[in-house]
């Protein structure tokens, strides 16, 4: 049975009227507290009991938030429930703000989990998986001395980019590695990155 995993445009968009929700409930929370505090004395108040119940919805409501979204979201499953067990791995390695890669394209297999695992040789860089219309899939920082693996499972076909999304100067700026990816083997093309 295959978990329920939301392509990244809808995470965003849901993520972002549900926070932006949360977030004016905890703004009221604030404004309550202020008028609360500049009333004159003897003014009709809201009792603690009130006050401490809105904030212990609240605390319900963000936990609720995150568990509700929480196998929505694309990276979980693999970040969380991956092994060492990976259909392909493939070593990249970065520096002098160039990237290396054993072939290109990396021909990826569809519905297995594959490892990128990414060396810096000098300087912080971040390792991201584009569509075609610019919309990022992943990504990950690449940090110098440490294990910099990205584990994802590809749902469709399509055909990525890879690009640094971290600042690392002015040279960064042309880091990307058009059509480094290809992904083969699913029932159905990437639609995200058709449909723009």
């Amino acid at each position: 049975m295959r978990s329920l995993v939301i392509d990244s445009h809808t995470v965003l968009w849901g993520q972002t009227i549900m926070y932006t929700a949360y977030c004016l409930l905890i703004i009221s929370l604030v404004a309550w507290f202020a008028t609360r505090v500049t009333k004159p004395p003897g003014a009709a108040r809201l009792t603690p009991k009130v006050f401490y119940l809105w904030v212990g919805f609240l605390a319900v409501l963000g936990v609720s938030l995150h568990l509700v979204t929480y196998n929505t979201i694309p990276w979980v499953k693999d970040d969380l429930h991956g092994s060492d067990d990976y259909a392909a791995s493939y070593d990249i390695t970065v520096g002098d703000h160039e990237w290396q890669l054993p072939e290109t394209p990396l021909q990826v297999p569809c519905d297995e989990l594959v490892r990128f695992s990414v060396t810096t040789t000098d300087l912080t860089y971040g390792f991201g998986l584009f569509r075609d219309d610019d919309s990022m899939i992943a990504q990950m920082q690449v940090v110098p001395g440490h294990d910099n693996d990205l584990l994802w499972t590809f749902e469709s076909d399509g055909t990525y980019s890879i690009r640094s999304t971290e600042y690392s100067g002015p040279e960064g700026d042309g880091m990307v590695v058009p059509d480094a990816v290809e992904v083969t083997g699913c029932d159905q093309a990437d639609a995200e990155g058709a449909a723009r």
